[in-house]
């Protein structure tokens, strides 16, 4: 029955459903987990990639303030950081899209763009390609951290149907169950920044896939990767887990700093938190240069 109705983004089942708006969120649901933190004086995002092949050249722009070849999160401007999970194509043409839209509001406004404004401009976007035949919605998610001299910091999610709402700490892709109810657990009203980072980085060492603790696996870092090898009696696989971090904070001016984490200072906060991966002898793996190979 419902393939009478999912063929086309304009037409509604007898249940009231869009079957194509319900396949884009599928297709989050098996991207890596994003997860975003609100603090009484920051936001906190960090975002899991899946790294597909071992060839995969991960060293990227140099631009290392944007995230260097970041994917998952962004700088939008210079009071939002975005994160997205989802079909990456589609989620460079939103962030496109909401860059234009923040730089066009500082043109005409002088002042950057409130961060409920610029979520609202995107779901516009969304919600018209799920209203019209010939086109299909954008199978991506994103998370929006930013801050807004009225209302200070703010933490954003949208979908696929245009949809959008305010949180307190919320995840979007794989295992977002878990750590939703992790997150639920351990949130507190009056948290700051560097209590966030802590509970971040504790809520993505248990729902990433790739960090099962076991004796089985040894951890090793390298750029913004976390290599995990699976040492079997007959065969050795590879699995690499990207790891991106940042977070939104206000400088001594009380100006919105935006800080995407380099590979040196996520390596930092893991030793300083205790979340480092320790080896079969029990002593912490220690960084790894990018010049070498594992």
């Amino acid at each position: 029955m419902a393939r009478r109705y999912d063929s086309r983004t304009t037409i509604f089942s007898p249940e009231g459903r869009l079957y194509q708006i319900e396949y884009a969120m599928e297709a989050i649901s098996h991207a890596g987990i994003v997860i975003g933190v609100l603090s009484k004086d920051g936001v906190v995002l960090a975002a899991e990639k899946k790294v597909t092949g071992k060839l995969l050249d991960m060293s990227g722009a140099k631009g290392q303030s944007y995230g260097g070849s970041g994917e998952k999160i962004f700088l939008l401007n210079s009071n939002v950081i975005g994160g997205v999970a989802g079909i990456t194509a589609d989620a460079n043409s939103l962030i496109n899209y909401a860059r234009q839209a923040a730089q066009r509001h500082l043109y005409m406004y002088n002042e950057d763009i409130p961060v409920e404004l610029l979520a609202q401009r995107l779901c516009d976007l969304k919600q018209g390609y799920t209203q019209y035949g010939g086109l299909r919605p954008f199978g991506v998610s994103l998370l929006y951290a930013g801050y807004d001299p009225h209302y200070q910091f703010q933490l954003y999610h949208s979908d696929p149907s245009g949809n959008y709402s305010g949180w307190k700490a919320t995840c979007i892709g794989a295992n977002n169950g878990t750590a939703t109810s992790l997150l639920k657990q351990d949130y507190k009203e009056d948290i700051s920044v560097a209590d966030a980072i802590e509970l971040v980085l504790k809520v993505m060492s248990k729902t990433m896939d790739s960090t099962t603790l076991g004796s089985e696996k040894r951890a090793y870092y390298l750029a913004l990767r976390f290599v995990f090898r699976k040492r079997g009696a007959a065969q050795i696989a590879d699995r690499e887990t990207t790891v991106e971090f940042a977070t939104l904070t206000l400088d001594a001016e009380k100006k919105p700093k935006a800080k995407i984490y380099n590979p040196a200072e996520i390596d930092a906060l893991l030793h300083k938190h205790g979340l480092a991966k320790k080896d079969e002898e029990g002593s912490v793996a220690a960084p790894i240069p990018s010049d070498q190979t594992v």
